[in-house]
């Protein structure tokens, strides 16, 4: 996955000038992004604080790798039914 140019504390910082009353191209503009960029980072961030979005990516980086472990496991399981039905 592409990393982001942009910190969290700088996307946060981004959305408060927003809110402040700065307009969204001017912003664009100004940081070099694109206002489909911005709007996805609204969807996404909008109402959050720094440490809110610190926890929201270890909650996904933790969940990543939940589904990884569950994934693996089930792999197992498959095998595990495909050499059991076997006749011997």
């Amino acid at each position: 996955m592409k990393r982001s140019r942009f910190s969290d504390e700088q996307i946060i910082g981004i959305l408060q000038e927003h809110e402040a009353g700065a307009k969204c191209a001017d912003l664009c503009r100004k940081h070099g992004m694109s206002e489909g960029t911005f709007y996805a980072w609204k969807s996404k961030y909008s109402g959050m604080s720094v440490p809110d979005v610190k926890r929201l990516k270890a909650l996904e980086d933790e969940n990543g790798k939940l589904k990884k472990l569950l994934a693996e496991q089930m792999l197992d399981a498959a095998a595990m039914k495909e050499l059991l039905a076997k006749k011997w």
